[in-house]
């Protein structure tokens, strides 16, 4: 649930009043998810991430900050950089204060973002939440996953093939060696399986069966 009363009320939750410059901001930030060069990093993603946290944001304890994470995780996206996630952490975390959030406020929300990066296991239920909600996407629908795999390479289309296939195996591998891909126990019990699986999918192609776009 991506709408504007969403947006405000997940401000509002964190002591900032509805205004036109939360207003703007909230333009800016669909606006970078509208980008023409991302075909998986878009409103569509933003809308699943929602859909799908709504099972366990419960379990949360600064809701409304793992909300505004949610919103701003993948506000910046250029696949020829590396730091993507620091820099919508780094905006996030200021917007947050120049919105009137508290420091604390905007740390975390500054914090729950960085783990979005996926390089370490996210620590605490909140992050844990949020990056759960993030990789739902890996125990989608087989016909949602193989679309899912189309974007990806779309959004690296100028990798030549020999070069993005080892890649994102290596980076599939990495997930698959995981004790669990999720951290929630309805998150396992709902998606883990059929994650293991596409994941298994994808590196058969990748591996061995020749280019399928993913």
């Amino acid at each position: 649930m991506t709408e504007i009363s969403h947006w405000v009320e997940t401000w509002r939750e964190l002591g900032v009043d509805d205004s036109a410059e939360l207003r703007r901001l909230y333009g800016d930030v669909l606006g970078r998810y509208s980008e023409p060069h991302r075909h998986y990093h878009t409103r569509q993603h933003l809308v699943e991430c929602f859909e799908k946290v709504q099972d366990i944001i419960s379990l949360a304890e600064h809701q409304a900050e793992v909300n505004a994470g949610l919103w701003f995780h993948d506000a910046i996206y250029d696949t020829q950089r590396h730091d993507n996630e620091e820099r919508s952490a780094d905006w996030a975390r200021s917007a947050a204060r120049e919105l009137g959030a508290s420091a604390e406020s905007a740390q975390r929300i500054y914090d729950l973002i960085m783990f979005t990066r996926h390089a370490v296991e996210p620590v605490g239920i909140d992050a844990q939440v949020l990056v759960d909600a993030d990789l739902s996407i890996l125990g989608a629908h087989p016909a949602r996953f193989r679309e899912y795999e189309a974007q990806v390479r779309g959004e690296y289309g100028w990798v030549p093939d020999e070069i993005f296939r080892p890649a994102r195996a290596k980076i599939l591998k990495e997930f698959l060696g995981r004790p669990y891909l999720y951290c929630t126990a309805h998150f396992r019990e709902r998606y883990e399986a059929q994650a293991r699986r596409n994941l298994e999918h994808s590196l058969l192609y990748l591996e061995g069966l020749g280019a399928t776009g993913v």
